[in-house]
C-alpha cells in the first residue's frame, strides 16, 4: 500500500495499480491475490475458509447490534466504529469453546466481552461521565435499568468546549443473533443545563421480553448541546457524544 502525493489525486485502476481514497488519505496498491475458486475449494485454504466464515458471522452480529441500538447510536459513533465492533465480535466468537472452528458463534461465545465497548472513540463514556451509575439487567422480569443519583453536572461530566447543555440517553436490547431479530427500548432525559446546580436523580427503565434466553445489553451515553439565541443545537453534530455498552448478560 502506498500513499499518493502531489496535487492530482487518482481514483480507479491503471494497469496493475488501483488508486482509491480512504479516511487516511489517497492510497494506491498493486492488484493481485489468490484466485477465489482456489480459496473456495483447495484443502490448503481450509483455515482461510473457516476464518472467513467466522469473520462474516462477526460482521452480521455487529450489524444486528448496531441496528438494535440505532436510536441512541445515530448521534454517537466514530468513522471506524463498524470495524472496531466487528473485531470485538470476532473475539466473542473465538471464545466459543463448544463449536468446531469455522462454526463458532456469538451465542456460544462470550458476549460479556462486549461490555465496555465504546461506540465513539473520540468521546468515551469512561472519560466523560464520572457520576456513579447503577445498571441492572433483571432477566426474569425483562427489566433493563440504569439509575444515577443527583450530581453536579459541571463537576461530574467532562464536556467538549462550547457545551451548555446535555442529555443522558440509554437503551436496553434483547438480541437474537441467529434469527437476526431484536427487542429494544430507549430512554432519555430532557435537555439539561451543564452547570453547578445539582441534577435530579435519573432513573431509566428499558423493558424487554420477560424470561428471555437471548443476550441482553444495556447502553448508556450522553449527548452534548449548545444553546444559541434560545435554540438548542447538537454540539459539533454529535462528534464527541459518548455511548458505551455498560452491561451484558449473555444468557448462557
Amino acid at each position: 500500500m502506498a500513499r499518493q502525493k502531489g496535487i492530482i489525486k487518482l481514483k480507479g485502476t491503471i494497469g496493475d495499480i488501483t488508486f482509491y481514497k480512504t479516511q487516511d488519505g489517497h492510497l494506491a496498491r498493486e492488484k493481485g491475490g489468490i484466485d477465489a475458486s482456489r480459496i473456495k475449494n483447495d484443502p490448503a485454504f481450509q483455515r482461510t475458509r473457516e476464518n472467513g466464515s467466522e469473520f462474516g458471522r462477526a460482521g452480521k452480529a455487529g450489524k444486528i447490534l448496531r441496528t438494535a441500538m440505532r436510536a441512541v447510536l445515530i448521534n454517537s459513533a466514530d468513522g471506524r466504529m463498524v470495524s472496531r465492533l466487528t473485531q470485538q465480535m470476532i473475539k466473542v466468537i473465538q471464545a466459543d469453546t463448544t463449536s468446531v472452528r469455522g462454526l463458532r458463534n456469538v451465542i456460544d461465545g462470550e458476549a460479556e466481552l462486549l461490555a465496555g465497548f465504546e461506540f465513539n472513540i473520540r468521546g468515551k463514556l469512561g472519560t466523560s461521565l464520572f457520576a456513579p451509575f447503577v445498571g441492572v439487567i433483571d432477566r426474569a422480569a425483562g427489566s433493563i435499568t440504569v439509575d444515577l443519583a443527583s450530581f453536579i453536572p459541571l463537576n461530574m461530566i467532562v464536556a467538549p468546549s462550547g457545551t451548555t447543555h446535555y442529555k443522558i440517553i440509554s437503551a436496553g436490547a434483547e438480541i437474537d443473533f441467529e434469527a437476526e431479530t431484536f427487542v429494544v427500548s430507549n430512554s432519555e432525559t430532557a435537555i439539561l443545563p451543564w452547570d453547578i446546580n445539582p441534577s435530579d436523580a435519573i432513573n431509566h427503565s428499558n423493558p424487554v421480553t420477560p424470561a428471555s434466553t437471548k443476550p441482553l445489553f444495556l447502553a448508556l451515553g450522553i449527548e452534548f448541546y449548545q444553546q444559541v439565541n434560545g435554540a438548542m443545537y447538537p454540539l459539533k453534530n454529535g462528534a464527541f457524544n459518548p455511548l458505551s455498552i455498560v452491561k451484558v448478560d449473555s444468557g448462557v
